[in-house]
């Protein structure tokens, strides 16, 4: 068995966790291990409001603990469901995430420091200890129940994918969308997984009603890149594929670039659109590489682990789009980024949208149908 130390941030005393297959690796930052086999990020440092530190360090006398395969599944029973933002550049002022956390495991998801709020790692905890609100579709029904509810589209996907593999098991998404459909409520739903496709039957009763859009993210058409930047992920071609049945049964469809990496996958924009439009997609969007908090350090890990040359290229392309740092979290700039580098790209992508007709704009979802449910009451009938 590895051997875990620990000691309080700031001291003097280090502690680290033994274990690892090879001597040589104790230079390194970051490590490289069979059993982080199917995971996007390379460590598990500490989450930042925990008040001791981890460290992963390899002695080469102990064998390798198998701990970071396996997903750990945290079943949750959650007190709201809706959460509402009043962020001034985000088309949308409240979201449903049925899951905390992502097993999808990608590098750059900036999604990946909420989970320190947690007690995990924004690392490998981000991708194997996912949450699993079981109670979702209970909760949506009682708030949309409230009498001083107003409708307007709620965004699931924002924040961790509704379609992760731990999705054909629980199917919390599937029993969210039922009490969307029974109370005719607007939804915009943004995915990279073709499992989305299940739900094919309510989503084309939703769409004859005008209250749903789908968004399909493809970051590359490369398997082997995808594989390495989103290793649970579904591949690009079964996210083609997702694409065209989506769109065959009427539901508008954007595909997104998102997101595009300096030197990594944006000589790939204009592929990824040709392939949208070939597919059905009416839409599209692109949003650069944002590395907030951790994700930083946890992309630089895996930029060290895949393109070991291009690490300092990527990161000045970065910073060029940032005002010279690592992350903007100015609004208004978050997601479009600036400075020639940006300009460049989003050029090249009104272009691209121009020349393929993915510039139709989306047509407002309907909020004119809701109605609301009916609460369950605890009186039994007399009849």
């Amino acid at each position: 068995m590895a051997q875990l130390a620990i000691g309080t941030k700031g001291g003097e005393a280090r502690q680290r966790l033994f274990g690892t297959r090879d001597m040589d690796l104790l230079s390194r930052p970051i490590l490289e291990s069979p059993r982080l086999r199917g995971r996007g990020a390379a460590s598990n440092e500490s989450g930042r409001f925990e008040a001791h530190r981890r460290e992963m360090f390899a002695d080469g006398w102990e064998p390798e603990p198998d701990d970071g395969f396996e997903t750990r599944e945290h079943v949750e029973r959650a007190k709201s469901i809706i959460t509402r933002n009043v962020s001034p550049d985000i088309g949308f002022d409240r979201s449903i995430n049925p899951y905390r956390g992502c097993e999808h495991g990608c590098s750059y998801c900036f999604a990946r420091p909420t989970h320190a709020y947690l007690g995990h790692s924004a690392g490998i905890d981000f991708e194997r200890d996912i949450y699993i609100k079981v109670n979702a579709a209970e909760l949506l029904r009682a708030e949309l129940a409230n009498p001083r509810y107003r409708p307007k589209p709620i965004a699931i996907g924002t924040n961790t994918d509704p379609y992760q593999p731990l999705e054909r098991k629980y199917k919390v998404m599937r029993a969210v969308l039922k009490v969307l459909l029974d109370t005719r409520h607007p939804v915009t739903i943004v995915t990279k997984s073709a499992l989305i496709v299940r739900d094919l039957d309510i989503l084309t009763k939703m769409s004859k009603l005008g209250l749903v859009s789908v968004g399909i993210s493809v970051t590359s058409m490369d398997h082997k890149l995808s594989r390495f930047m989103e290793p649970r992920a579904s591949t690009p071609s079964r996210r083609l594929e997702a694409i065209r049945l989506l769109s065959e049964s009427g539901i508008p469809t954007r595909i997104m670039a998102a997101p595009m990496i300096p030197a990594v996958n944006d000589h790939e924009l204009e592929r990824i659109l040709d392939a949208g439009k070939a597919q059905g997609a009416r839409m599209a969007s692109m949003i650069l590489l944002r590395l907030p908090g951790e994700v930083r350090d946890i992309f630089r890990e895996w930029l060290l682990k895949t393109y070991p040359d291009k690490v300092r290229h990527v990161m000045n392309l970065v910073r060029d789009t940032r005002g010279g740092r690592d992350n903007d979290p100015r609004f208004g700039t978050r997601f479009t980024g600036e400075g020639p580098y940006a300009t460049l790209m989003h050029q090249r992508f009104e272009k691209a949208i121009a020349r393929l007709g993915l510039d139709e704009q989306m047509v407002p979802l309907r909020t004119d149908l809701f109605a609301h449910p009916k609460p369950d009451s605890p009186q039994l009938s007399l009849f």
